[in-house]
C-alpha cells in the first residue's frame, strides 16, 4: 500500500497555531516579504503534517500556493505546487485543496504564457492522482479550449481524448455527459468520424430519460444527426430526429416540433426499405400529430401504401412543401444528390407493388410501369434481389421477370409429406363414417 493511502492517526491539533500563522503569512507576502512568510508555513506544513492534522495541512498548503500567487512569483508557484504534492507522507485532502485553489487561479490569469504553463504544471501534479481526476479532467478541458481558440483544432481534440470520462466514479453523470459530447464535437471537427462514433456509445442514452436533460439530449442528438448524415445512414438520422420530436422542450413549441416531425418523415422515407424501417414508418404514420403537417402525411401515406407512384406527379405535387424552410433551417431536400436518392426509394417501393401483384411480367412492361429504361430498370431490379428485398430471375431470351420463389428439394418434400398426411386423415375420415352408416342400417 502507498504512504498516501496509510491511515493517519492526528497526534496534535494545529488548527489555532494555523488560524494566527496563516494571516500572518499573508501579510508578510503581501508585504514583500514572501521568502519569510514561506519559511513559516513550510516549517508549519511539516508540523501538522508529522502531526497527521489533514485539515491544518490543507489550509497551510492552500496558503503557499495563494501567497506565491499574490506575490506573482510564477517560479516560486510552480516549484512548490510540486514539490508540495510530493512530500513524503502528504495527505490526499491536502493536495486536493491546494490543486482546487490552483485550480481557481486560472481563469485569473490574463497572461496567456503564464496560463499555460500553470495549466501544464497542474496536470503533471494530478497525472496518476485518482483523488484529483476530476481537477485534472476539468483544467484539460481548458487547456483544449485555449488549443481551439488558436486554430489547433487536432491538438484540442487530442489532449481532450486523454480523458476516460466515464470511468470517473467521483464526476456527476451531467458533467461526465458534458465532456463526452465535448470530445465527440471535437472529433467530428477533426475528421475524425471513426473515433466520434466509437466515442458516442460511451453515453448511454436512458440517460435523457431523466429531469433537466433536455439540452444534453438535444446536443448529443444533434452531433448524431451530423455524424449519421456523413455516414448517410438516412434511417439513424430519422431516429435522431424522432428523439428530438419526443423531447418535453421540443413538445411544447409548436415550431420545433414540426420542423422534427417534417424531417423525421423526410429521412425515413429516404432510407433504404427493411424491416425496421417499415416498423418505423408504422409508427410514424400512426402519430396523431403528422395530421397537422397533412403534405407530410399524404408522402409518408404514398410509400405505406402497395400502390404504383408516379415519380413525375409525386415531385410535382409535393416538391414545394418538401423544398420549403422549416424555422430557420432549409430541409434535406433542398440538395439534388437527396432528390436523387428519393427517386431510387420511390422506383424500389414500385418493385416491392410490383412483385407483389406479379408472378411473370415482361421485361418491357416491368420497365414502362417504373417509367425508366429497359437497362435501368433492370439494375435497379437486380439491386433488390441482391439486398433480398424481393425474389426474382430473369429470363433474358424470352424478356420474362419471374418473381415466383424457388422451393429447394427439401421445401418439396416437406411440403408433399404434409399434403400426403392430410390425404391420409381425410382417408381415415371416410372411413370411419362409412362404418358408422353401415351399423345404423344393420341395426335397422
Amino acid at each position: 500500500m502507498a504512504e498516501e493511502d496509510r491511515m493517519v492517526k492526528m497526534e496534535v491539533d494545529y488548527s489555532e497555531t494555523v488560524a494566527t500563522v496563516v494571516p500572518e503569512c499573508e501579510t508578510l507576502a503581501a508585504n514583500g516579504k514572501l521568502n519569510e512568510a514561506l519559511e513559516k508555513l513550510f516549517l508549519l506544513e511539516k508540523q501538522t503534517r508529522m502531526a497527521g492534522d489533514a485539515i491544518s495541512n490543507s489550509n497551510v498548503l492552500v496558503c503557499v500556493v495563494g501567497c506565491c500567487y499574490k506575490a506573482d512569483d510564477w517560479p516560486l508557484l510552480k516549484e512548490n505546487l510540486t514539490t508540495l504534492s510530493k512530500k513524503r507522507g502528504h495527505f490526499k485532502l491536502a493536495v486536493t485543496k491546494m490543486v482546487q485553489r490552483a485550480c481557481e487561479m486560472v481563469p485569473e490569469v490574463t497572461d496567456k504564457t503564464k496560463k499555460l504553463e500553470l495549466i501544464e504544471i497542474l496536470r503533471t501534479v494530478t497525472e496518476g492522482k485518482i483523488y484529483v481526476e476530476n481537477e485534472r479532467a476539468r483544467i484539460t478541458k481548458t487547456l483544449a479550449e485555449i488549443y481551439e481558440k488558436d486554430d489547433e483544432l487536432e491538438k484540442a481534440a487530442k489532449i481532450l481524448q486523454e480523458l476516460q470520462v466515464e470511468t470517473f466514479g467521483s464526476m456527476e453523470k451531467k458533467e461526465k455527459v458534458e465532456f463526452i459530447l465535448e470530445q465527440m464535437r471535437l472529433c467530428y471537427e477533426t475528421k475524425d468520424y471513426i473515433r466520434t462514433s466509437i466515442i458516442s456509445k460511451k453515453i448511454s442514452t436512458k440517460y435523457f430519460d431523466s429531469k433537466d436533460t433536455d439540452e444534453l439530449k438535444m446536443r448529443y442528438y444533434r452531433q448524431m444527426i451530423d455524424l449519421n448524415l456523413h455516414h448517410k445512414d438516412y434511417l439513424a438520422v430519422s431516429k435522431n430526429y424522432h428523439e428530438i420530436y419526443t423531447t418535453p422542450a421540443v413538445k411544447e413549441n409548436d415550431e420545433q416540433w414540426k420542423e422534427a416531425l417534417q424531417r423525421v418523415v423526410i429521412f425515413l422515407i429516404l432510407s433504404e426499405y427493411d424491416n425496421e424501417q417499415s416498423d418505423m414508418l408504422a409508427r410514424v404514420k400512426a402519430d396523431s400529430n403528422l395530421s397537422k403537417i397533412p403534405y407530410y402525411q399524404n408522402v409518408l401515406t404514398c410509400f405505406d401504401t402497395a400502390e404504383l407512384l408516379n415519380w413525375s406527379i409525386l415531385k410535382e405535387v409535393y416538391s414545394t412543401h418538401l423544398k420549403s424552410k422549416v424555422g430557420q433551417a432549409t430541409t434535406p431536400l433542398d440538395t439534388e444528390d437527396n432528390w436523387e436518392v428519393l427517386r431510387k426509394r420511390v422506383v424500389e417501393h414500385n418493385i416491392r407493388v410490383i412483385a407483389k401483384y406479379y408472378t411473370r411480367i415482361s421485361l418491357s412492361h416491368f420497365a414502362s410501369l417504373l417509367h425508366l429504361e429497359l437497362k435501368e430498370a433492370e439494375d435497379m431490379l437486380c439491386k433488390q434481389v441482391v439486398k433480398g428485398t424481393v425474389t426474382a430471375k430473369i429470363d433474358r431470351l424470352d424478356g420474362i421477370v419471374n418473381f415466383s420463389k424457388t422451393r429447394d428439394t427439401e421445401e418439396i418434400l416437406n411440403s408433399w409429406s404434409g399434403n400426403l398426411n392430410s390425404v391420409m386423415t381425410l382417408i381415415g375420415n371416410c372411413n370411419h363414417l362409412i362404418t358408422k352408416e353401415r351399423m345404423v342400417h344393420q341395426v335397422n
